[in-house]
């Protein structure tokens, strides 16, 4: 009998020690895993059981499948956080779809404290997916559960140019919401969008999708179309590296939204609520969320890198107009026409140049600039695109191996085109300054800082609706504190783009982006 329990105790011993070491390995693949495969193990596991609907719409299934891994985000802001997250994380876009008339000028206004919006829950440990906007600058953010379990979260990254931020809260055994596929939707189907708008409770809306790949123009903010008084570009330049190919949805979305979940009507993640079209702030008819497929890459290079890895193909185009065909002689209805390529870009390096037309990526036609910039977005440097270009009615097929945007910065300098000098951009500002005093500092709680005494008509400033009064704190990223700072730090003007930061003489954070002219 001992020999037999002592058989017995070294079998069970062993059989958990083999047990403990396989799952020690098993979590340590699961870190390595994108979000995508570790879904695939996590609803291997967890099915969902809900299946696409048919007939009579019956979303029942589908609402409860995904309604507990939306959740609603609360932020927190100081009187001097960021001017974009003032009011509502969709105030941005409101700028955008209900700007008041008088030359795109900005209304600047005090910040207030709270703002809230959604997100979405994309692993069971805690990863949550949301906007840019819903959380930059915010001083605290909580994420509430439907079930009404509240978390702090802390920020893994964000990224402007797709809008898109990822979030981790420490719990675990959490709802999740199952990644689908951007690439499979069609204009026409069924859709639902989960969020928390207008201060309300979780909230599903139901319709269909009205058009894919739309290009709306909001998140190259600070660029005007070609022809504006500052020289901006059409388009995406070398350098400008937002990225629209929303989802156009009349599921109705309002204030709230944001980072909100659009889904099949399988339950499946197909993007992320972003913004509306509304002449007054509130639901419209439409609303566009980000492709689920471009959110995939993005998250996935927040964890697995720290930033976003972008590669690019190093050419500035604008889309093909019956215009733009008739000055150029073009008889191509789809395609980009290449402005300009980038000395030792991809492009340039492959035999693209000026005049070419860019009609196909990887086989897919491009039917505008959408098509290219998701494509290209999904894609990191050292990855390889095929484009099919057409030179003097010609059709040709390069394959591009896609560099980043240091080698991009390297090759324009070696190029020897550089941007305006500081002082012609200082000038263009139409504007004079004063050092800020050590009292006003105080009272702002800035560490540094200049007054704008002066606007001058026909200025950018006046453009802009700049006030006098502004307090500027930083240009480009450097602290100012007087007028030789200010020169020094356009003098590191990047892209065309200068960034202001600064306090509005009603007390609220101001961030101001704007193009200047080579």
């Amino acid at each position: 009998m001992n020999k037999v329990g002592l058989t017995l105790l070294t079998a069970v011993f062993g059989g958990a020690v083999a047990l403990g070491g396989y799952k020690l390995i098993e979590n340590k693949k699961l870190d390595s895993m994108s979000f995508e495969d570790k879904q695939k193990v996590y609803f291997a596991n967890n099915p969902t059981g809900v299946m696409s609907s048919t007939g009579n719409p019956d979303f029942t299934q589908a609402s409860a499948a995904v309604a507990p891994g939306v959740v609603h985000i609360k932020t927190t802001y100081s009187r001097k956080g960021s001017q974009q997250s003032q009011g509502s994380p969709f105030d941005m876009f409101e700028e955008f779809f209900g700007m008041p008339q008088g030359g795109g000028r900005r209304q600047m206004q005090a910040q207030p404290v709270q703002a809230s919006g959604s997100g979405v829950i994309i692993s069971d440990d805690g990863y949550i997916v949301t906007n840019n906007h819903v959380v930059e600058d915010a001083d605290k953010i909580e994420v509430v559960l439907t079930d009404k379990r509240t978390y702090e979260a802390k920020l893994i990254g964000r990224d402007p140019n797709t809008d898109i931020a990822l979030l981790k809260v420490a719990g675990k055994g959490l709802p999740v919401v199952k990644l689908g596929n951007s690439d499979n939707v069609s204009v026409g189907e069924w859709v639902l969008a989960f969020g928390y708008p207008l201060g309300l409770q979780s909230t599903v809306t139901a319709g269909i999708v009205s058009a894919t790949g739309r290009d709306i123009g909001i998140l190259r903010e600070g660029q005007q179309q070609r022809g504006n008084p500052f020289g901006g570009v059409t388009e995406q330049p070398l350098a400008s590296s937002a990225i629209e190919s929303f989802i156009q949805t009349d599921a109705v979305i309002n204030k709230g939204n944001s980072g909100g979940a659009l889904t099949n009507a399988s339950g499946e993640l197909i993007g992320i609520n972003s913004a509306i079209a509304s002449p007054t702030g509130v639901y419209a008819g439409y609303g566009f969320a980000i492709p689920v497929n471009l959110v995939k890459k993005i998250v996935d290079d927040f964890v697995e890198f720290g930033n976003v890895k972008r590669g690019y193909i190093g050419v500035s185009y604008v889309p093909i107009t019956s215009e733009l065909a008739k000055e150029k002689g073009i008889t191509d209805v789809n395609g980009l026409y290449v402005e300009d390529a980038v000395a030792g870009g991809a492009a340039a390096a492959a035999g693209i140049k000026k005049g070419d037309i860019l009609t196909k990526i990887n086989g897919k036609t491009i039917t505008g600039s959408p098509v290219l910039s998701e494509t290209i977005g999904r894609l990191r440097p050292g990855d390889k695109v095929n484009i099919t270009y057409k030179r003097d009615g010609k059709e040709k097929q390069v394959t591009l191996t896609l560099k980043g945007e240091e080698s991009l910065k390297s090759a324009s300098s070696a190029s020897g085109k550089a941007s305006k000098s500081a002082t012609e951009i200082y000038n263009k500002l139409g504007a004079s300054f004063i050092p800020a005093s050590a009292a006003k500092k105080k009272e702002l709680g800035v560490n540094s800082g200049v007054v704008v005494t002066q606007v001058n008509r026909g200025g950018i400033f006046d453009y802009f609706g700049v006030e006098r009064g502004l307090v500027i704190t930083e240009v480009n990223g450097k602290a100012v504190n007087s007028v030789d700072d200010i020169e020094s730090a356009l003098g590191a003007t990047q892209r065309n783009i200068v960034r202001l930061k600064g306090v509005s003489p009603q007390g609220g954070a101001v961030q101001l982006s704007f193009p200047v002219e080579y």
